[in-house]
């Protein structure tokens, strides 16, 4: 299973650029979006931190839970405003990434909290190669991220900002 696992994050990766490059670059951002935005990528940087950094526990499983829930919450926050900015397929593809975003967290979080929850019997909490791969496929998507959420902050709100393009 942990050897398939980065497939949906690779899948997620494809949208977001998608997302950015195309339809965020051709429309422009508002001021809710520069900012917006890499709050949303900042919720999913916590969770990949946590599930990185916490210890198996169930107090760490919780903490996990309640920050991963708040993130599926929080990125829909701008979806009453979109539906007046952005074209169909730009809210088809937000559709998608709102998806994958519960399946990539709870990826993350059983890679970590399996064990805690009962998933893995005591025999196979041997070492398994699959499980350290993900591991590592996991702290590079979280540094992924940190970077992108770099490039949210620079691009969109430095004194470089593209300009917005006229409002219909």
């Amino acid at each position: 299973m942990w050897l398939l696992a980065p497939l949906p994050f690779l899948l997620h990766g494809l949208g977001m650029v998608a997302d950015e490059a195309w339809f965020h670059r051709r429309r422009g951002l508002p001021i809710w979006e520069r900012l917006g935005h890499p709050l949303d990528t900042l919720t999913v940087l916590a969770c990949y931190w946590m599930a990185l950094a916490l210890p198996a526990t169930r107090s760490g499983l919780i903490a996990y839970l309640a920050a991963s829930a708040f993130s599926c919450v929080f990125i829909t926050k701008d979806e009453w405003v979109h539906a007046r900015h952005c074209t169909g397929g730009e809210m088809w593809l937000h559709a998608f990434l709102f998806v994958m975003h519960p399946l990539l967290l709870g990826l993350a979080g059983a890679w970590r909290f399996a064990p805690v929850i009962g998933a893995l019997p005591e025999a196979a909490q041997a070492p398994d190669p699959a499980h350290a791969f993900f591991g590592t496929f996991l702290m590079g998507q979280t540094a992924l991220v940190g970077a992108f959420l770099c490039y949210q902050l620079l691009y969109w709100n430095g004194p470089w900002k593209p300009a917005l393009p006229a409002t219909p």
